[in-house]
């Protein structure tokens, strides 16, 4: 990460996944519980009424790495993402912590392998079941 260039994101963050990926909605699931201030916003790439377009970012380039938006466009991509996202949490929660430790050099080499490697796996992934009346969104909140 190129601390030089990017500053912490300006929330609320439009984090973008693929719903249909098991793994990637599970995971967006989650944070957007644990984040009581409502700093996230999650974006359903493979909903049929997703358009790119405005963000100017092809949906093949959505399609290969997770992507995180902040109020002000600042865009992170792959393991930055993930970062950002960690910032909508408390320093003293995991999540804050996680976000200082991903930006040690060392750990954060060995995440940006694991996420590449991970990334190359995700399209054969088990995808999640349709779900017609919306009740499994990951929208509701507890």
């Amino acid at each position: 990460m190129d601390r030089g260039r990017m500053r912490a994101p300006c929330f609320p963050l439009k984090v973008f996944y693929d719903g249909a990926c098991i793994v990637c909605a599970t995971e967006i699931g989650h944070y957007l519980r644990k984040d009581h201030g409502e700093k996230l916003v999650a974006i359903d790439i493979s909903s049929p009424d997703f358009d790119p377009a405005p963000y100017h970012i092809s949906f093949g380039d959505f399609m290969r790495s997770m992507h995180a938006i902040d109020r002000d466009g600042q865009v992170f991509q792959g393991v930055d993402s993930f970062w950002a996202i960690w910032q909508a949490f408390p320093a003293s929660t995991l999540y804050g912590v996680m976000g200082r430790v991903i930006q040690l050099p060392l750990v954060n080499w060995l995440a940006r392998i694991g996420y590449w490697l991970f990334a190359q796996v995700r399209p054969y992934l088990p995808k999640r079941h349709q779900c017609d009346s919306g009740t499994c969104s990951i929208h509701q909140r507890k």
